[in-house]
Protein backbone atom coordinates (compact mmCIF):
# COMPACT_ATOMS: atom_id res chain seq x y z
CA UNK A 1 0.00 0.00 0.00
CA UNK A 2 1.16 3.52 -0.77
CA UNK A 3 2.37 5.77 2.03
CA UNK A 4 -0.57 8.03 1.17
CA UNK A 5 -3.98 6.69 2.24
CA UNK A 6 -6.91 8.57 0.72
CA UNK A 7 -9.60 6.34 2.17
CA UNK A 8 -11.25 2.93 2.15
CA UNK A 9 -13.68 2.25 -0.73
CA UNK A 10 -16.14 -0.64 -1.20
CA UNK A 11 -16.68 -1.54 -4.88
CA UNK A 12 -19.77 -3.71 -5.55
CA UNK A 13 -20.35 -5.24 -9.00
CA UNK A 14 -21.40 -8.70 -10.15
CA UNK A 15 -18.98 -8.51 -13.10
CA UNK A 16 -15.51 -9.57 -11.92
CA UNK A 17 -13.72 -7.75 -14.75
CA UNK A 18 -15.50 -4.48 -13.92
CA UNK A 19 -14.51 -4.85 -10.26
CA UNK A 20 -10.86 -5.48 -11.16
CA UNK A 21 -10.62 -2.48 -13.51
CA UNK A 22 -12.24 -0.01 -11.13
CA UNK A 23 -10.28 -1.35 -8.14
CA UNK A 24 -6.99 -0.99 -10.04
CA UNK A 25 -7.80 2.59 -11.07
CA UNK A 26 -8.69 3.56 -7.50
CA UNK A 27 -5.63 1.88 -6.01
CA UNK A 28 -3.44 3.85 -8.42
CA UNK A 29 -4.99 6.96 -6.82
CA UNK A 30 -3.91 5.72 -3.36
CA UNK A 31 -7.32 4.48 -2.21
CA UNK A 32 -7.64 1.20 -0.37
CA UNK A 33 -10.29 -0.98 -2.03
CA UNK A 34 -12.45 -3.89 -0.89
CA UNK A 35 -14.60 -5.51 -3.60
CA UNK A 36 -17.83 -7.51 -3.41
CA UNK A 37 -19.67 -9.50 -6.08
CA UNK A 38 -23.20 -9.12 -4.70
CA UNK A 39 -25.25 -7.34 -2.02
CA UNK A 40 -24.86 -10.09 0.61
CA UNK A 41 -21.07 -9.99 0.27
CA UNK A 42 -21.19 -6.18 0.43
CA UNK A 43 -23.24 -6.23 3.66
CA UNK A 44 -20.72 -8.60 5.24
CA UNK A 45 -17.87 -6.26 4.23
CA UNK A 46 -19.75 -3.27 5.71
CA UNK A 47 -20.01 -5.07 9.04
CA UNK A 48 -16.23 -5.60 9.13
CA UNK A 49 -14.86 -2.27 7.84
CA UNK A 50 -15.45 1.44 8.29
CA UNK A 51 -15.77 2.51 4.65
CA UNK A 52 -15.42 6.06 3.42
CA UNK A 53 -17.57 5.53 0.29
CA UNK A 54 -19.44 2.74 -1.50
CA UNK A 55 -19.46 2.51 -5.31
CA UNK A 56 -22.08 0.02 -6.46
CA UNK A 57 -23.58 -1.22 -9.69
CA UNK A 58 -27.30 -0.54 -9.90
CA UNK A 59 -28.39 -3.75 -11.63
CA UNK A 60 -27.22 -7.06 -10.18
CA UNK A 61 -28.73 -10.58 -9.95
CA UNK A 62 -30.77 -11.06 -6.79
CA UNK A 63 -30.76 -7.97 -4.56
CA UNK A 64 -29.79 -4.86 -6.54
CA UNK A 65 -27.95 -1.62 -5.83
CA UNK A 66 -31.11 0.17 -4.66
CA UNK A 67 -31.66 -2.45 -1.97
CA UNK A 68 -28.02 -2.15 -0.92
CA UNK A 69 -28.47 1.64 -0.77
CA UNK A 70 -31.50 1.19 1.52
CA UNK A 71 -29.46 -1.10 3.81
CA UNK A 72 -26.62 1.41 3.99
CA UNK A 73 -28.92 4.36 4.71
CA UNK A 74 -30.60 2.37 7.48
CA UNK A 75 -27.46 1.03 9.16
CA UNK A 76 -24.59 3.27 7.97
CA UNK A 77 -26.25 6.62 7.12
CA UNK A 78 -22.97 8.59 7.05
CA UNK A 79 -21.42 6.53 4.20
CA UNK A 80 -21.87 8.15 0.75
CA UNK A 81 -23.13 5.86 -2.03
CA UNK A 82 -22.17 6.33 -5.70
CA UNK A 83 -24.12 4.37 -8.33
CA UNK A 84 -22.89 2.92 -11.62
CA UNK A 85 -25.83 2.35 -13.92
CA UNK A 86 -26.76 1.42 -17.49
CA UNK A 87 -28.88 3.78 -19.58
CA UNK A 88 -32.02 1.81 -18.86
CA UNK A 89 -31.81 2.44 -15.10
CA UNK A 90 -30.89 6.13 -15.09
CA UNK A 91 -34.34 7.05 -13.79
CA UNK A 92 -33.88 4.68 -10.85
CA UNK A 93 -30.48 6.21 -10.10
CA UNK A 94 -31.95 9.70 -10.13
CA UNK A 95 -34.67 8.57 -7.75
CA UNK A 96 -31.99 7.09 -5.50
CA UNK A 97 -30.17 10.41 -5.44
CA UNK A 98 -33.38 12.07 -4.34
CA UNK A 99 -33.41 9.57 -1.47
CA UNK A 100 -29.86 10.42 -0.44
CA UNK A 101 -27.41 8.79 -2.85
CA UNK A 102 -24.29 10.91 -3.45
CA UNK A 103 -23.95 10.62 -7.26
CA UNK A 104 -24.47 8.31 -10.23
CA UNK A 105 -22.50 7.53 -13.40
CA UNK A 106 -23.64 5.87 -16.60
CA UNK A 107 -21.43 2.88 -17.53
CA UNK A 108 -18.68 3.04 -18.60
CA UNK A 109 -17.99 6.04 -16.35
CA UNK A 110 -15.75 8.99 -17.10
CA UNK A 111 -13.00 7.90 -14.71
CA UNK A 112 -11.49 11.38 -14.40
CA UNK A 113 -14.86 12.77 -13.32
CA UNK A 114 -15.42 9.76 -11.06
CA UNK A 115 -12.14 10.46 -9.24
CA UNK A 116 -13.21 14.05 -8.54
CA UNK A 117 -16.66 13.04 -7.27
CA UNK A 118 -15.15 10.26 -5.15
CA UNK A 119 -12.70 12.70 -3.55
CA UNK A 120 -15.64 14.93 -2.56
CA UNK A 121 -17.57 11.96 -1.17
CA UNK A 122 -14.61 10.78 0.94
CA UNK A 123 -14.02 14.30 2.27
CA UNK A 124 -17.70 14.61 3.21
CA UNK A 125 -17.50 11.27 5.04
CA UNK A 126 -14.38 12.40 6.90
CA UNK A 127 -15.97 15.70 7.96
CA UNK A 128 -19.17 13.99 9.13
CA UNK A 129 -17.10 11.51 11.14
CA UNK A 130 -15.21 14.36 12.83
CA UNK A 131 -18.40 16.31 13.51
CA UNK A 132 -20.02 13.23 15.05
CA UNK A 133 -17.03 12.73 17.32
CA UNK A 134 -17.15 16.38 18.38
CA UNK A 135 -20.90 16.22 19.06
CA UNK A 136 -20.38 13.16 21.23
CA UNK A 137 -17.59 14.86 23.13
CA UNK A 138 -19.44 18.16 23.56
CA UNK A 139 -22.73 16.60 24.71
CA UNK A 140 -21.37 13.66 26.67
CA UNK A 141 -20.86 13.25 30.38
CA UNK A 142 -18.00 15.09 32.08
CA UNK A 143 -14.70 13.36 31.50
CA UNK A 144 -10.98 13.94 31.54
CA UNK A 145 -10.11 17.43 30.36
CA UNK A 146 -7.50 17.64 27.64
CA UNK A 147 -4.96 20.36 27.11
CA UNK A 148 -4.37 21.40 23.52
CA UNK A 149 -0.79 22.23 22.66
CA UNK A 150 2.60 20.94 21.62
CA UNK A 151 4.71 23.64 23.28
CA UNK A 152 7.40 22.85 25.83
CA UNK A 153 5.48 24.78 28.50
CA UNK A 154 2.30 22.74 28.02
CA UNK A 155 4.26 19.48 28.02
CA UNK A 156 5.66 20.49 31.42
CA UNK A 157 2.17 21.29 32.73
CA UNK A 158 0.80 17.95 31.49
CA UNK A 159 3.69 16.05 33.05
CA UNK A 160 3.09 17.78 36.40
CA UNK A 161 -0.66 17.10 36.29
CA UNK A 162 0.02 13.44 35.55
CA UNK A 163 2.51 13.20 38.43
CA UNK A 164 0.22 14.66 41.11
CA UNK A 165 -3.27 13.66 39.94
CA UNK A 166 -3.79 10.94 42.58
CA UNK A 167 -2.17 12.82 45.48
CA UNK A 168 -4.47 14.18 48.22
CA UNK A 169 -2.25 17.28 48.55
CA UNK A 170 -3.71 20.72 47.87
CA UNK A 171 -2.86 22.33 44.53
CA UNK A 172 -2.63 26.01 43.61
CA UNK A 173 -3.02 26.83 39.91
CA UNK A 174 -1.61 30.22 38.94
CA UNK A 175 -1.90 32.19 35.73
CA UNK A 176 -3.47 35.12 33.96
CA UNK A 177 -7.20 35.35 33.34
CA UNK A 178 -8.27 33.06 30.51
CA UNK A 179 -5.31 30.66 30.45
CA UNK A 180 -7.40 27.61 31.41
CA UNK A 181 -7.05 27.25 35.18
CA UNK A 182 -10.38 25.46 35.55
CA UNK A 183 -9.40 23.12 32.70
CA UNK A 184 -6.28 22.18 34.67
CA UNK A 185 -8.39 21.57 37.78
CA UNK A 186 -10.75 19.32 35.84
CA UNK A 187 -7.79 17.44 34.38
CA UNK A 188 -6.54 16.77 37.92
CA UNK A 189 -9.92 15.55 39.10
CA UNK A 190 -11.14 13.48 36.15
CA UNK A 191 -7.73 11.87 35.67
CA UNK A 192 -7.51 10.84 39.33
CA UNK A 193 -8.85 8.10 41.56
CA UNK A 194 -11.54 10.62 42.64
CA UNK A 195 -12.99 10.85 39.11
CA UNK A 196 -16.30 9.17 40.06
CA UNK A 197 -16.86 11.52 43.01
CA UNK A 198 -18.14 15.13 42.71
CA UNK A 199 -16.14 17.97 41.17
CA UNK A 200 -17.53 21.10 42.86
CA UNK A 201 -16.63 24.58 41.62
CA UNK A 202 -16.94 27.84 43.57
CA UNK A 203 -16.06 31.12 41.86
CA UNK A 204 -14.92 33.27 44.77
CA UNK A 205 -14.89 36.41 42.60
CA UNK A 206 -18.46 35.98 41.33
CA UNK A 207 -20.27 35.44 44.64
CA UNK A 208 -20.66 38.44 47.00
CA UNK A 209 -18.72 38.01 50.23
CA UNK A 210 -21.83 38.06 52.40
CA UNK A 211 -23.28 35.11 50.47
CA UNK A 212 -20.11 33.09 49.99
CA UNK A 213 -20.07 31.71 53.54
CA UNK A 214 -23.56 30.22 53.10
CA UNK A 215 -22.43 28.77 49.75
CA UNK A 216 -19.40 27.05 51.26
CA UNK A 217 -20.80 25.82 54.56
CA UNK A 218 -23.89 23.86 55.54
CA UNK A 219 -26.55 25.86 57.30
CA UNK A 220 -29.56 24.75 59.31
CA UNK A 221 -33.07 26.11 59.08
CA UNK A 222 -33.27 29.40 60.99
CA UNK A 223 -29.49 29.91 61.12
CA UNK A 224 -30.00 33.42 59.73
CA UNK A 225 -32.73 35.56 58.18
CA UNK A 226 -33.91 33.85 55.00
CA UNK A 227 -32.68 30.37 55.97
CA UNK A 228 -36.09 28.73 55.60
CA UNK A 229 -34.71 25.23 55.15
CA UNK A 230 -31.54 23.23 55.67
CA UNK A 231 -28.97 23.50 52.85
CA UNK A 232 -25.86 21.49 52.08
CA UNK A 233 -22.82 23.68 51.42
CA UNK A 234 -20.31 23.25 48.61
CA UNK A 235 -17.62 21.84 50.92
CA UNK A 236 -19.84 18.98 52.03
CA UNK A 237 -21.04 18.45 48.45
CA UNK A 238 -17.41 17.80 47.46
CA UNK A 239 -17.01 14.94 49.96
CA UNK A 240 -14.91 12.21 48.40
CA UNK A 241 -14.11 14.38 45.40
CA UNK A 242 -12.54 17.73 44.56
CA UNK A 243 -13.41 21.27 45.68
CA UNK A 244 -12.19 23.86 43.19
CA UNK A 245 -11.99 27.40 44.59
CA UNK A 246 -11.58 29.60 41.53
CA UNK A 247 -9.85 32.94 42.23
CA UNK A 248 -9.25 32.14 45.89
CA UNK A 249 -7.38 35.45 46.23
CA UNK A 250 -10.79 37.17 46.32
CA UNK A 251 -11.81 35.30 49.48
CA UNK A 252 -12.65 37.57 52.42
CA UNK A 253 -10.12 37.43 55.27
CA UNK A 254 -12.77 36.16 57.74
CA UNK A 255 -13.68 33.28 55.45
CA UNK A 256 -10.00 32.48 54.99
CA UNK A 257 -9.80 31.62 58.70
CA UNK A 258 -12.80 29.30 58.49
CA UNK A 259 -11.46 27.58 55.39
CA UNK A 260 -8.09 27.07 57.08
CA UNK A 261 -9.80 25.38 60.01
CA UNK A 262 -11.67 23.02 57.69
CA UNK A 263 -8.43 22.11 55.92
CA UNK A 264 -6.61 21.51 59.18
CA UNK A 265 -9.29 19.49 60.96
CA UNK A 266 -11.04 17.88 57.94
CA UNK A 267 -14.35 18.80 59.55
CA UNK A 268 -17.04 21.32 58.68
CA UNK A 269 -19.29 23.07 61.21
CA UNK A 270 -22.82 23.85 60.13
CA UNK A 271 -24.13 27.37 60.55
CA UNK A 272 -26.76 27.31 63.32
CA UNK A 273 -25.49 23.97 64.69
CA UNK A 274 -22.43 23.16 66.81
CA UNK A 275 -22.04 19.64 65.43
CA UNK A 276 -18.95 18.94 63.32
CA UNK A 277 -19.14 16.78 60.22
CA UNK A 278 -16.07 14.93 58.89
CA UNK A 279 -15.33 15.73 55.24
CA UNK A 280 -12.76 14.25 52.90
CA UNK A 281 -12.06 16.29 49.78
CA UNK A 282 -9.11 17.47 47.77
CA UNK A 283 -8.70 21.23 47.50
CA UNK A 284 -7.62 22.73 44.20
CA UNK A 285 -7.44 26.52 44.08
CA UNK A 286 -6.64 29.05 41.40
CA UNK A 287 -5.59 32.68 41.31
CA UNK A 288 -4.48 35.36 38.89
CA UNK A 289 -2.95 37.33 41.76
CA UNK A 290 0.53 37.10 43.24
CA UNK A 291 -0.52 35.68 46.61
CA UNK A 292 2.90 36.21 48.29
CA UNK A 293 2.39 39.94 47.68
CA UNK A 294 -1.13 39.71 49.11
CA UNK A 295 0.34 37.97 52.16
CA UNK A 296 2.86 40.80 52.56
CA UNK A 297 0.02 43.36 52.38
CA UNK A 298 -2.01 41.46 54.95
CA UNK A 299 -4.96 40.73 52.64
CA UNK A 300 -4.27 36.98 52.48
CA UNK A 301 -3.41 34.76 55.44
CA UNK A 302 0.12 33.38 55.36
CA UNK A 303 -0.87 30.11 57.06
CA UNK A 304 -3.66 29.53 54.52
CA UNK A 305 -1.28 30.31 51.65
CA UNK A 306 1.10 27.58 52.78
CA UNK A 307 -1.80 25.17 53.24
CA UNK A 308 -3.17 25.64 49.70
CA UNK A 309 0.24 25.96 48.00
CA UNK A 310 1.56 22.43 48.59
CA UNK A 311 1.92 21.93 44.84
CA UNK A 312 1.88 24.89 42.44
CA UNK A 313 1.04 24.74 38.73
CA UNK A 314 1.95 27.81 36.65
CA UNK A 315 -0.01 28.02 33.41
CA UNK A 316 1.70 30.00 30.63
CA UNK A 317 -0.02 32.85 28.84
CA UNK A 318 -0.90 32.36 25.19
CA UNK A 319 1.85 34.87 24.28
CA UNK A 320 4.38 32.46 25.76
CA UNK A 321 3.25 29.51 23.64
CA UNK A 322 2.39 30.96 20.26
CA UNK A 323 3.23 27.70 18.51
CA UNK A 324 0.04 26.25 20.04
CA UNK A 325 -2.26 28.85 18.45
CA UNK A 326 -2.86 26.94 15.16
CA UNK A 327 -3.83 23.80 17.11
CA UNK A 328 -6.18 25.75 19.38
CA UNK A 329 -7.75 27.54 16.42
CA UNK A 330 -8.29 24.24 14.60
CA UNK A 331 -10.00 22.72 17.64
CA UNK A 332 -12.24 25.74 18.22
CA UNK A 333 -13.22 25.95 14.55
CA UNK A 334 -14.36 22.32 14.65
CA UNK A 335 -16.30 22.92 17.86
CA UNK A 336 -18.20 25.94 16.57
CA UNK A 337 -18.76 24.44 13.13
CA UNK A 338 -20.73 21.73 14.96
CA UNK A 339 -22.71 24.43 16.75
CA UNK A 340 -23.41 26.41 13.56
CA UNK A 341 -23.76 23.49 11.17
CA UNK A 342 -20.92 24.73 8.95
CA UNK A 343 -17.75 23.28 7.43
CA UNK A 344 -14.96 25.87 7.41
CA UNK A 345 -11.19 26.16 7.21
CA UNK A 346 -9.01 29.08 8.27
CA UNK A 347 -7.25 30.97 5.50
CA UNK A 348 -3.49 31.34 5.79
CA UNK A 349 -3.72 35.14 6.17
CA UNK A 350 -6.33 34.81 8.94
CA UNK A 351 -4.13 32.28 10.74
CA UNK A 352 -1.12 34.59 10.44
CA UNK A 353 -3.18 37.39 11.95
CA UNK A 354 -4.30 35.19 14.84
CA UNK A 355 -0.73 34.02 15.51
CA UNK A 356 0.60 37.59 15.55
CA UNK A 357 -1.94 39.06 17.99
CA UNK A 358 -0.83 39.49 21.62
CA UNK A 359 -3.98 37.93 23.23
CA UNK A 360 -4.36 39.78 26.54
CA UNK A 361 -7.38 37.54 27.29
CA UNK A 362 -5.43 34.38 26.46
CA UNK A 363 -7.16 31.16 25.36
CA UNK A 364 -10.61 32.35 26.46
CA UNK A 365 -10.32 35.41 24.22
CA UNK A 366 -9.03 33.30 21.32
CA UNK A 367 -12.00 30.95 21.69
CA UNK A 368 -14.46 33.84 21.65
CA UNK A 369 -12.80 35.35 18.56
CA UNK A 370 -12.96 32.04 16.71
CA UNK A 371 -16.63 31.60 17.65
CA UNK A 372 -17.39 35.05 16.26
CA UNK A 373 -15.50 34.29 13.06
CA UNK A 374 -17.36 31.00 12.51
CA UNK A 375 -20.72 32.72 13.05
CA UNK A 376 -19.90 35.60 10.69
CA UNK A 377 -18.17 33.65 7.93
CA UNK A 378 -20.23 33.37 4.74
CA UNK A 379 -17.84 31.38 2.59
CA UNK A 380 -15.83 28.22 2.99
CA UNK A 381 -12.89 30.00 4.64
CA UNK A 382 -12.45 32.19 7.67
CA UNK A 383 -10.83 35.38 6.36
CA UNK A 384 -9.11 38.27 8.15
CA UNK A 385 -12.27 40.31 7.54
CA UNK A 386 -14.14 37.87 9.82
CA UNK A 387 -11.87 38.80 12.75
CA UNK A 388 -12.50 41.72 15.16
CA UNK A 389 -10.87 45.08 14.46
CA UNK A 390 -8.65 44.86 17.54
CA UNK A 391 -7.19 41.55 16.38
CA UNK A 392 -6.55 42.78 12.84
CA UNK A 393 -5.36 46.22 13.93
CA UNK A 394 -3.20 45.36 16.93
CA UNK A 395 -1.30 42.31 15.71
CA UNK A 396 2.36 42.52 16.53
CA UNK A 397 4.35 44.41 13.94
CA UNK A 398 7.96 43.51 13.08
CA UNK A 399 9.19 46.60 14.88
CA UNK A 400 7.25 46.12 18.12
CA UNK A 401 8.90 45.31 21.40
CA UNK A 402 7.43 41.82 21.43
CA UNK A 403 8.36 41.01 17.85
CA UNK A 404 11.07 38.44 18.72
CA UNK A 405 8.29 36.23 20.10
CA UNK A 406 6.43 36.23 16.78
CA UNK A 407 7.12 33.01 14.92
CA UNK A 408 6.23 32.71 11.20
CA UNK A 409 3.24 30.48 10.53
CA UNK A 410 5.36 28.00 8.54
CA UNK A 411 7.70 27.52 11.50
CA UNK A 412 4.77 27.14 13.90
CA UNK A 413 3.22 24.43 11.73
CA UNK A 414 6.51 22.65 11.15
CA UNK A 415 7.33 22.58 14.86
CA UNK A 416 3.84 21.32 15.76
CA UNK A 417 4.18 18.51 13.19
CA UNK A 418 7.67 17.56 14.46
CA UNK A 419 6.37 17.28 18.04
CA UNK A 420 3.32 15.28 16.97
CA UNK A 421 5.48 12.88 14.92
CA UNK A 422 7.71 12.31 17.93
CA UNK A 423 4.76 11.76 20.29
CA UNK A 424 2.99 9.38 17.89
CA UNK A 425 6.20 7.47 17.03
CA UNK A 426 5.83 8.44 13.38
CA UNK A 427 2.28 7.06 13.00
CA UNK A 428 0.93 9.54 10.47
CA UNK A 429 -2.72 8.59 10.94
CA UNK A 430 -2.43 9.42 14.63
CA UNK A 431 -0.50 12.58 13.82
CA UNK A 432 -3.25 13.80 11.46
CA UNK A 433 -5.90 13.08 14.09
CA UNK A 434 -3.88 14.83 16.80
CA UNK A 435 -3.36 17.92 14.64
CA UNK A 436 -6.97 17.99 13.48
CA UNK A 437 -6.23 17.76 9.75
CA UNK A 438 -6.78 15.24 6.97
CA UNK A 439 -4.06 12.76 6.05
CA UNK A 440 -3.86 14.38 2.65
CA UNK A 441 -3.15 17.79 4.22
CA UNK A 442 -0.57 16.24 6.55
CA UNK A 443 1.36 14.57 3.71
CA UNK A 444 1.31 17.84 1.78
CA UNK A 445 2.83 19.64 4.79
CA UNK A 446 5.41 16.87 5.35
CA UNK A 447 6.60 17.30 1.79
CA UNK A 448 6.46 21.11 1.92
CA UNK A 449 8.50 21.28 5.14
CA UNK A 450 10.81 18.40 4.19
CA UNK A 451 9.76 16.36 7.22
CA UNK A 452 9.06 13.06 5.45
Amino acid sequence: MSAVDKGLILVVDDEASARRVLSAILEQEDYRVVSAGDVDEAIQALSRHDFDTVITDMKMPGADGLQLHDQIKQNYPEIPVIFLTAYGTVESAVNAMNLGAFYYFVKPPDYLNLKGILARAVEQRRLKRELAQLRQRLTGLPGPAQFIGQSRQMHQVCDLVEAIKDSPSSVLICGETGVGKELAARALHYGSVRRDAPFVTVNCAAIPGELLESELFVYEKGAFTGAVSRRIGRIEQAAGGTLFLDEIGELDISLQAKLLRVLQEKEVERLGDNRRIPVDFRLVSSTNRELPQEVAKGTFREDLFYRINVVRIDLPSLRERREDIPLLVSEFVKEFCVQEGKVLVVSEKAMQTLCAYHWPGNVRQLRNVVERAVVLSRGREILPSDLPDEVRGQSLSPGSADSPAVIPLRELEAEAIRRALAECSGNKSLVAKKLGCSRKALYRRLKEYDLS
